[in-house]
């Protein structure tokens, strides 16, 4: 079974190739801090080839949701070198996601402030869960040239914060509608300077983001996660295939380690222009670093990916979650637990660290 050979990724050794995707939990405190429980759940999923964090927020401004962790205070980094410690003392090795929602947040949570966006534009036809329930999304702050740098040099330092929590790496969060996702999309950025108009100046925000990540620690331990079809956030390109290849052509100029990249989700129907190509086909040939393929796969699909040969590894979200010896599962052809939908995000232990073991 391909999906359980080892494989390198990089400076990476890597046990097998499932790789457990990144995958908001919200059981961090009010300060972004998380607690033991946190480092049990990621300790039990230590079997994966390669841990994908939770999303994490670069800075202050980067928080979207409640009860989601950091890495830009002493605390939050002490707390994440428990994580990384107990999973490399497992065998395991983890990256860090780094994550600025940009619109995809509230003002209840943001101690009043508005979110930051490209434009000032919603999103539309959704509502954002916050500390005091379901909200309508709030018209977003444009920010500014002076506040993309600075967000750009946060991200930086994140990654830095990252190598001191003892990571294996970092992703670009360039997924699921979030900021630098709505950078490309022209139903969330309409400005007319540097950053918007073109698909070139639309790209900017990633690419300098990708610089700045290189940098700051090193080509080998840096990666990127794309949607290139996936609307969720309210995210319409009006051309997808055009820009998204513009984006990888740029990409691969660069000298960094992989890409994950994230089909679209039946749950989440593209806009009728989008073309109905599947991801891996139409983008994965085109990238030069290393390809992840994410979302929806199973054991069957996933081999079947693998054995295409464009992806080199595959990575899981749900089945992670509700399977924390997944790898072990698929060895031995065992049945799976089911995930409970109810306890995916917020809450105890329940749902978080007392998924069954095989051997329970």
């Amino acid at each position: 079974m391909k999906l359980l050979e080892k494989t390198q990724l990089e400076n990476l050794t890597l046990k097998n190739k499932m790789v457990m995707s990144a995958m908001t939990r919200s059981r961090a405190d009010i300060n972004g801090i998380i607690g033991d429980m946190t480092v049990q759940y990621y300790t039990q999923r230590a079997g994966a080839g390669l841990i994908f964090t939770e999303a994490i927020r670069i800075s202050e401004d980067a928080t979207g949701s409640p009860l989601t962790p950091g890495i830009y205070t002493n605390k939050q980094i002490e707390a994440w070198k428990k994580v990384t410690k107990s999973v490399h003392d497992k065998g395991g090795l983890i990256i860090a996601q780094l994550w600025h929602t940009g619109r995809v947040g509230h003002s209840v949570d943001r101690e009043g402030r508005l979110p930051l966006a490209p434009s000032a534009l919603p999103i539309k036809g959704a509502q954002h869960f916050t500390s005091q329930g379901l909200k309508d999304y709030e018209t977003p702050q444009e920010i500014t040239i002076a506040e993309i740098k600075q967000t750009i040099r946060d991200y930086g330092q994140a990654a830095r914060n990252a190598m001191e929590a003892g990571f294996d790496g970092v992703e670009l969060h360039a997924a699921n509608g979030y900021l630098p996702s709505q950078f490309l999309a022209e139903s969330a950025n309409q400005r007319r300077d540097d950053y918007g108009g073109s698909i070139a100046k639309k790209a900017r925000f990633i690419l300098e983001v990708m610089h700045e990540l290189i940098s700051a620690v090193g080509g080998d331990k840096v990666g990127i996660k794309i949607s290139p079809f996936h609307p969720y956030g309210d995210m319409v390109l009006d051309n997808p295939v055009g820009t998204y290849s513009f984006l990888i052509k740029e990409l691969n100029k660069l000298d960094f380690a992989y890409v994950e990249l994230m089909r679209r989700s039946p749950h989440f129907p593209s806009p009728s222009h989008y073309p109905v190509d599947d991801e891996l086909d139409l983008f994965g040939r085109m990238i030069r670093q290393t390809v992840i393929a994410n979302a929806g796969y199973d054991q069957a699909t996933a081999e079947a990916e693998l054995e295409k040969g464009i992806a080199k590894l595959v990575s899981f979200g749900t089945l992670f979650l509700a399977n924390p010896d997944l790898p072990k599962r698929f060895e031995l052809n065992e049945a799976l637990n089911q995930p409970d939908r109810a306890t995916m995000f917020g809450g105890g232990t329940q749902g978080y660290i007392d998924y069954p073991f095989l051997n329970e």
